[in-house]
């Protein structure tokens, strides 16, 4: 098994690199992402996802802060795409969302979409007529049901499983289970797994084991496996990436 897993490359390493989780290395300026990001592309992340924030440090999807995050994360990581939030956590109502989404001069290779959101379908077109590639965000079993319903899933770069729950048994059993219903469905698209809190690194291990790609960043967890404080993302990136090569993978390949 070992043999045949090194003679192709590894799954996608996704670095998420901020949000709303509290850490004191959690980068929030333009200067602080781009750090964080170089750091993180050393490490072995392939993709970044980021949340841009405002002048008064809450979370936005502003056009100024936008076009500034990425500006200097590309400067720091040219030719790493870079994915942008658009989460309702950050702008709740859906037709203000639609706006500040509209409104951005610079736009990012990417956007998670989270499919259990109100308007999504609509945001996501727009997006899609801008050039930009959605994430499907998976975070429950209804989500990937209304995922495959709603045919979105031939217009998506990928698909996100993004089990919430802090037990890593019951987190690797929702995985799973939104799983099937993408293959019930025949969606072929290629999947980023990850969890929150330490179950992350449960749902991590059970995708990297089914071929699917993983992701690793303070957003999503703030705890190393073994459960000690993680200094920063590129901790977290690193310890992912050990991952793929204790399963195997060469990383020489990315």
């Amino acid at each position: 098994m070992g043999i045949a897993l090194t003679r192709r490359p590894p799954p996608l390493l996704v670095a998420a690199l901020n949000g709303s989780r509290a850490h004191p290395r959690v980068p929030r300026t333009p200067d602080e992402l781009a750090e964080a990001a170089r750091r993180s592309v050393d490490a072995g992340a392939r993709v970044l996802h980021l949340h841009p924030f405002d002048a008064r440090g809450g979370e936005t999807l502003a056009a100024g802060p936008c076009a500034a995050a990425l500006r200097t994360v590309r400067a720091a990581c040219p030719r790493v795409p870079v994915s942008l939030s658009t989460a309702a956590a950050i702008e709740p109502d859906p037709r203000r969302r639609r706006e500040l989404v509209a409104s951005w001069t610079a736009l990012p290779e990417l956007v998670t979409a989270n499919q259990g959101e109100a308007e999504i379908g609509e945001l996501c077109d727009d997006l899609i007529g801008r050039g930009v590639g959605i994430e499907a965000g998976l975070l429950t079993l209804a989500d990937a049901e209304a995922f495959v319903r709603s045919g979105l899933a031939e217009r998506c770069v990928r698909v996100l499983i993004e089990p919430p729950e802090a037990d890593p048994r019951k987190a690797i059993a929702h995985a799973a289970a939104m799983e099937e219903v993408l293959l019930r469905a025949g969606v072929a698209l290629e999947q980023v797994h990850h969890g929150d809190g330490l179950a992350t690194w449960a749902v991590n291990d059970r995708a990297l084991r089914r071929g699917h790609g993983i992701r690793a960043g303070l957003e999503d967890t703030t705890v190393l496996p073994d459960g000690r404080p993680a200094p920063d993302n590129a901790s977290l990136v690193r310890t992912a990436a050990a991952m793929m090569t204790d399963l195997g993978f060469d990383l020489r390949w990315v």
